[in-house]
């Protein structure tokens, strides 16, 4: 007997996703234009996502989340994506970070703390970069030292999604410099911890809704038992949730251009030009085609590496490949629609324009498409 393709759905997964799928179109869409006028999530709308189960999915049913897998988290992120990529993106850093990191490296009692709140009403965030460290990560220089039974961070981030929403902060910092990278570790931190503040929201190109601001740590006091796995191994902590985040930024990309496309072929139905609708036209037909072939394409990628990291297998470079071409994919696919509206793609009338503006960001975060091919060129055996 043949075995099945990691890429299939069951019959349970395309229940859910058509439920999902529904429930973001009915109450997130009449939202999506004014909240990314207005560079804000609409707080009752994150209330709904909590109720829904969709921020807790692979939190066990025992800390009140949904016990659901990795490959549904990421299904949840794609028709959010296909909707809002400034909602899937909030989403996905809750599901694929927050959650895996805790999950993985969190003591019972952290677990305990913090779980069953970020399956509830706590949104989390994930604090690694810097000014100074995006793609060289691990050259952060936010400090932690040691106090007695606590420890004292001091430093700045930047560029970290949904601080204006969070209540919790996983901080990367360095407990001793003259070890490099072996010196960082992950501290659980508090929203009001004294001596922390969420800074200058930034004002971006796409996915405007979500929240993207630098913080502020003055002498923030952590307690030694908020130490997220062995002291020293945050570099750990960072590089496996990271790979694993990546593959929740690929479905971002694949929904983003589902939505991208749906929004072309119906534009193409609907607006005529000498006497008939566009999509009659054969160089329209050609376009919408060649981007549901990289659509499809993109997304069995996707569902791939996220099926290995559920079965276990090994899925880094499937993961890195995964994120580049949906990344591609979505850039490509975005402008495309916005060519076929003509005009209108230029207007904030039509959503084509704001999944193009979208869509860049995909080749940005959580590993430029750059440091992508190097991994890829790595596991190929290039150095």
């Amino acid at each position: 007997m043949s075995t099945p393709a990691l890429t299939t759905l069951s019959q349970d997964e395309i229940a859910f996703k058509e439920a999902v799928a529904g429930f973001f179109k009915d109450a997130v869409g009449p939202l999506v234009s004014k909240m990314d006028h207005e560079q804000k999530l609409d707080p009752d709308m994150i209330k709904s996502l909590f109720e829904m189960g969709l921020m807790g999915i692979e939190i066990p049913e025992s800390y009140g989340g949904a016990g659901g897998s990795f490959f549904l988290a990421c299904l949840v992120v794609e028709e959010a994506a296909a909707v809002d990529p400034s909602v899937a993106v909030l989403i996905d850093v809750q599901n694929t970070l927050v959650l895996n990191a805790i999950k993985k490296w969190g003591s019972e009692p952290q677990k305990s703390k913090y779980l069953p709140r970020l399956a509830k009403d706590m949104v989390g965030a994930y604090a690694l970069s810097e000014s100074g460290s995006g793609s060289d990560a691990f050259a952060l220089r936010c400090k932690a030292e040691r106090r007695g039974e606590d420890w004292i961070l001091t430093g700045n981030k930047l560029w970290i999604t949904s601080a204006n929403e969070a209540g919790l902060f996983i901080v990367f910092a360095n407990t001793d410099f003259e070890k490099g990278h072996r010196g960082i570790t992950a501290f659980l931190v508090d929203r009001d911890s004294a001596g922390f503040t969420v800074g200058k929201k930034e004002d971006k190109l796409g996915i405007r809704a979500s929240s993207t601001c630098e913080l502020v740590l003055d002498g923030v006091r952590v307690p030694a038992a908020n130490v997220l796995g062995p002291v020293g191994k945050g570099y750990k902590v960072a590089i496996e949730t990271l790979n694993e985040g990546r593959i929740g930024i690929g479905a971002q990309m694949v929904g983003l251009a589902r939505g991208a496309l749906a929004a072309g072929v119906k534009y193409a139905q609907t607006r005529e030009q000498f006497g008939k609708p566009i999509m009659h036209f054969q160089a329209i037909q050609h376009q919408l085609a060649q981007a549901a072939v990289e659509v499809e394409a993109a997304k069995l990628m996707v569902y791939n590496a996220a099926r290995l990291k559920d079965a276990g297998k090994p899925f880094l470079k499937e993961a890195a490949m995964a994120k580049l071409f949906s990344s591609q994919v979505a850039g490509r696919v975005a402008s495309t629609m916005v060519d076929i509206h003509g005009g209108n793609g230029f207007t904030t009338e039509y959503p084509a324009e704001k999944f193009f503006r979208d869509s860049k960001i995909g080749a940005i975060y959580e590993g430029t498409s750059n440091m992508q091919l190097s991994t890829i060129a790595k596991m190929l055996g290039a150095g």
